[in-house]
């Protein structure tokens, strides 16, 4: 399962790199602008010419190519650089921009997915709220694979969810501690849990054992050695769990925060 999604992740890159060189190659050489339609009109000769695509679907190859032209928009008003040729390591997964393609057999809390071609993905995790699914990402980020999933959620359920008392909190955003808060009667702070300075010891071990191996040479065509690709994915799994760490206290403390306080007030600096 897991080299099968690796698969479909590699073949949206391909498609990726070839609409960029597609748009690039027609403007250099003919002066012709390529547009998002043409590209997506072109599929079903593309997926003729290189048959692997007919098992991805359609409108996954489209949302690849709507990010092309997202990426190339970017550019033309200058918010981003030149859209560039993607490798595998900076390319994370694809989307499903509607209910085609995929299931979520699920009511919130674990279940399974099912897609199409690759087969039945178990998940984890259990959702706050949970409705009809609408569209989803495929990621995959330091080894692990994530399924990110819009909801169309009745409006019942998510005013039910949005009861909180009728308190009023004023917080501050600190260094050395995480956040001070006052309701005007008391006063308090919320220390920063320093998740990163806890691993920090851990992780200097692993990266120094790590530089001791044989890394990637991508000029020089040096492939890493079997005990540097063991050696990173420790390093991945300790900066994973740092950043799951982080996220989890967030959500805690932003949760706290809101179900206890219908107005929060926060400071707001203005840089001259």
């Amino acid at each position: 399962m897991n080299d099968l999604l690796h698969y479909h992740r590699r073949l949206h890159k391909e498609l990726y790199n070839a609409a960029v060189h597609n748009r690039v190659n027609s403007y250099k050489k003919l002066g012709l602008s390529v547009s998002y339609f043409e590209q997506q009109n072109c599929l079903p000769d593309f997926k003729d010419v290189w048959t692997e695509y007919r098992q991805v679907n359609s409108q996954a190859l489209q949302s690849t190519l709507k990010r092309v032209d997202f990426a190339f928009q970017r550019f033309f008003k200058g918010l981003a650089k030149y859209p560039r040729f993607k490798s595998i390591r900076h390319y994370s997964g694809w989307s499903y921009p509607s209910f085609t393609g995929w299931k979520a057999h699920s009511t919130g809390d674990n279940g399974y997915l099912e897609l199409a071609k690759i087969g039945q993905i178990q998940m984890r995790g259990k959702a706050r709220l949970w409705g009809h699914p609408k569209a989803m990402d495929i990621v995959y980020r330091n080894g692990k694979w994530y399924a990110s999933i819009v909801l169309e959620v009745d409006e019942i359920l998510l005013k039910n969810s949005r009861k909180t008392d009728d308190g009023v909190i004023a917080i501050d955003l600190g260094c050395n501690d995480a956040i001070a808060w006052t309701t005007g009667v008391e006063d308090g702070l919320v220390s920063a849990p320093r998740f990163l300075r806890k691993a920090d010891k851990r992780n200097k071990q692993l990266s120094k054992a790590k530089r001791r191996k044989r890394s990637p040479n991508f000029k020089k065509k040096t492939k890493a050695s079997c005990r540097w690709k063991k050696a990173q994915k420790q390093v991945s799994k300790l900066n994973r769990k740092v950043a799951n760490q982080r996220q989890n206290w967030v959500h805690q403390e932003t949760t706290r925060i809101i179900s206890g306080n219908s107005t929060v007030v926060t400071e707001v600096r203005f840089v001259d």
